[in-house]
């Protein structure tokens, strides 16, 4: 089976700040990749993949910590933004999942959420 450059798979993937993965950002079909090509992404990928479910749980703590915030504030503009925080963080784990659920149905960066 012939080598795939580490860089060359290593471009394959962007950093997601809101994330805080990499996340597959093809430059070319999937079907157009060797089998060695789609291998090495495929690893790179469940190497990633595998960093989801720690950083699901790192944002329900932070969830948890706002909410117990917003349960103690008074101030009703300071609530709305604990409440605003609360949704984004939930928005997260929400696209974790659906990047948690995504397999060898990987395609040119067309899933890029948010």
């Amino acid at each position: 089976m012939e080598m795939v450059d580490k860089n060359w798979t290593a471009r394959q993937f962007v950093w997601n700040d809101r994330l805080g993965i990499r996340i597959p950002a093809l430059q070319q079909d999937w079907d157009s990749l060797t089998i060695a090509q789609q291998a090495a992404v495929l690893a790179y990928w469940e190497e990633s993949r595998g960093k989801i479910p720690d950083r699901v749980k790192w944002l329900e703590s932070q969830i948890a910590v706002k909410q117990d915030r917003l349960f103690r504030e008074e101030d009703f503009g300071a609530a709305c933004r604990l409440n605003q925080d609360i949704m984004e963080l939930a928005s997260q784990i929400n696209d974790l999942n659906i990047w948690f659920r995504t397999g060898q149905d990987l395609e040119p960066a067309a899933k890029t959420h948010g």
